[in-house]
């Protein structure tokens, strides 16, 4: 699935992933390619991503933690996401 976390400073992150986890209101979920379509409000927390070969714009590099197993996580303090045709839109803060 594409993936785009996008801030009012600019698009943090835009590329194919292959699983992405959120900080849902009602408790984290998971998305994996060909996902049914959601919308959904998140809460503080951690976006987990996980693929094989997605790459990070050097200039927001610092906002991502890189994990032992491979993942990559970005925090945010609230945001909204939308998914629909295998593309997953985050707004975030």
């Amino acid at each position: 699935m594409f993936l785009e976390i996008v801030t009012p400073e600019a698009i943090l992150f835009s590329s194919e992933v292959d699983v992405v986890s959120v900080p849902g209101i009602n408790g984290e979920f998971q998305m994996l390619n060909n996902h049914a379509p959601v919308v959904s409000i998140l809460k503080e927390g951690d976006i987990k991503i996980e693929g094989s070969n997605f790459s990070i714009n050097k200039k927001f590099e610092e906002k991502f933690i890189k994990m032992n197993d491979g993942k990559v996580s970005f925090f945010i303090n609230s945001g909204t996401l939308e998914l629909n045709d295998n593309k997953a839109i985050i707004l975030a803060d």
